[in-house]
């Protein structure tokens, strides 16, 4: 299923995409996305509703966070190596966990504020797991069992709070991450360490990869991460980012009031962002 969330930002409804792309209302069946509802015994509740059934839904209305109020947000860096060595950085031996802050996930197509102190803005386009059912010590043969679906983030980031102020990443990773515009569940995606992602800025084409390039794969992480904390339903793992982003250049592009961003990935859609000034 392709299920996203809809309306006004704390509003949101659950909808469904049908097999002829037209957005049908869940909300009868289905409160909402979040770690209290998010399970495959409510995906096999909604996997049995014919939804051509359903109200449409109006396709101007706002798109939110594919996710509500996940209990984890955590992240992979430095997880391509073209990235990594375009950061002048060693392959890592094993996944480099961070978090970023619950309160930074934004809808897909939401306005992005610039911090008032914020010196060198960058982007990053990720594909992202959202965990569906408990799991510790999970084997990476049966990690996919785990994996409600996957959605686009853009793990919108601060370098200069991130490497230059001490600490750990989530300084400079707490801004902002776009999540969505749809949680794909694992069915509908062919191979999901083939897709291309790809962003632009201002039209301009700065990343561009494949998840077949990722250092530590979708199962790997998983297991990996289950081996230090357990996963519960919700949970989102974003996967790392290939290689273009602003740090990387020569002479960096960092995000400016009034840039574009446009993120697309094979099989979970696109988000579009304009960067502006943070509202006081």
């Amino acid at each position: 299923m392709k299920l996203l969330r809809l309306g006004n930002k704390g509003q949101e409804f659950v909808a469904a995409l049908d097999n002829n792309d037209k957005l049908r209302n869940l909300s009868k069946h289905l409160k909402d996305l979040n770690p209290d509802t998010i399970s495959f015994e409510t995906l096999k509740k909604l996997e049995s509703i014919n939804l051509e059934s359903l109200p449409e839904v109006d396709q101007n209305l706002r798109v939110g966070s594919c996710i509500a109020r996940p209990g984890d947000f955590l992240a992979i860096g430095l997880n391509y190596k073209a990235h990594a060595e375009g950061t002048n950085s060693k392959l890592p031996d094993e996944p480099i966990l961070f978090n970023k802050s619950t309160g930074s996930i934004l809808g897909p197509n939401d306005s992005i504020e610039k911090p008032l102190t914020a010196k060198k803005l960058d982007y990053e386009v990720e594909v992202a797991m959202i965990i569906g059912k408990k799991g510790k010590y999970i084997k990476e043969t049966s990690a996919q069992e785990y994996v409600f679906g996957y959605c686009i983030v853009n793990d919108i980031s601060e370098r200069s709070w991130q490497k230059e102020r001490g600490g750990q990443w989530i300084k400079g990773k707490s801004i902002a991450g776009t999540c969505g515009p749809m949680l794909v569940t694992k069915d509908e995606i062919k191979n999901i360490n083939d897709l291309n992602l790809t962003l632009d800025v201002n039209g301009e084409r700065r990343q561009s990869g494949n998840t077949s390039r990722m250092i530590f794969d979708f199962d790997f992480l998983i297991s990996h991460i289950s081996q230090i904390m357990t996963l519960y339903p919700g949970t989102v793992i974003t996967t790392g980012t290939p290689s273009g982003t602003a740090m990387e250049m020569k002479d960096p592009k960092f995000l400016q009031s009034g840039d574009k961003l446009e993120l697309k990935v094979d099989s979970l859609g696109s988000q579009q962002h304009v960067i502006i000034n943070e509202q006081m």
